[in-house]
């Protein structure tokens, strides 16, 4: 990847001074489970629609949970916007037939593009992966079998810092790149505090030989205890802990000190030529979009319908 010079400064302009907002980015939200939550995310979709996302994906709860929520939110945002939704689906739990049924059914409501994704055991495996008796083993045979039913566009997830259950930085990639061999057209990966760890990570990759495009996550997160419950592997720096030392009960400063980090690794991920971004919303429009505007990018005058 070229690595482009910073935007050119005075040395009293603001970092962001200058960013020419020529970036494409794309949003991930979960199937609400209430009526309240349900005007939350359809208010954040409203947010972050004018920005002209590439996509929106919508997560698929551990074992398929949220199964019936996540076609239900795909479905109303081909009906009703113009967004482009991209659909989780993992294996846990469903047999090959089951999945052929959803992929299906989401194809027929006119979703083009999948997220296919192994997925989380439910809490009643005790955290081990079992594979399903007559379902797919993993995230790269998943992929082989929505690729052969219809011409899906294919996503996968990335681990810049290694799936907790790889046994090696090597056998990560080769599992990466056994399902970008299956079909897949893209990678996102799991979110990290580093630019300089995704850059080393895509190193690595292109040595492997993907290809790829593979997206940066961004997690503009609200609390150190959910970063670290969701992180898997994701190293949390010193430096971040000392900033939210003494705001457990300060929801406000820690939102914004979270902006923050995640705009200004955004920034130097530009600055070493990214141009797509990909954030973990948490159904929350505020932050993805204050980040966006420091990047430069604008809503469109005429942003995507919102029914």
């Amino acid at each position: 990847m070229k690595t482009l010079d910073p935007a050119p400064l005075s040395i009293d302009a603001p970092l962001f001074a200058g960013l020419a907002g020529d970036i494409a980015v794309s949003f991930e939200f979960f199937p609400p489970k209430s009526e309240a939550m349900e005007t939350q995310l359809w208010d954040a979709i409203g947010a972050l629609a004018p920005l002209d996302p590439a996509f929106v994906s919508v997560t698929y709860g551990a074992g398929g949970s949220t199964r019936e929520r996540t076609h239900a939110t795909v479905a109303r945002l081909v009906r009703d916007t113009a967004l482009v939704p991209a659909a989780h689906l993992t294996c846990v739990g469903a047999s090959r037939g089951e999945i052929a049924e959803i992929a299906e059914r989401y194809w027929a409501a006119g979703v083009r593009h999948v997220v296919a994704l192994r997925g989380d055991p439910p809490p009643t495996a005790g955290g081990q992966f079992v594979a399903h008796p007559d379902g797919y083993a993993n995230a790269a045979d998943l992929v082989a079998g929505l690729a052969a039913r219809h011409p899906f566009e294919l996503s996968v997830a990335a681990y810049p810092e290694g799936h907790p259950e790889s046994p090696s930085p090597k056998a990560d990639l080769d599992n990466l790149k056994r399902k970008i061999d299956a079909g897949a057209t893209r990678a996102i990966t799991q979110f990290f505090f580093s630019a300089d760890t995704y850059f080393r990570f895509l190193d690595r990759a292109l040595a492997a030989g993907i290809t790829v495009p593979i997206l940066p996550g961004i997690m503009p997160f609200t609390s150190l205890a959910g970063i670290r419950r969701m992180g898997g592997n994701t190293h949390v720096p010193d430096w971040l802990e000392a900033m939210f030392t003494g705001l457990d009960d300060r929801p406000g400063p820690r939102a914004l000190i979270s902006a923050v980090v995640a705009a200004e690794l955004c920034r130097r991920l530009y600055q070493g030529g990214v141009r797509d971004f990909h954030f973990y919303t948490l159904n929350r429009a505020d932050q993805a979009f204050a980040i966006c505007q420091l990047l430069g990018l604008r809503p469109a005058a005429d942003g995507p319908a919102q029914g």
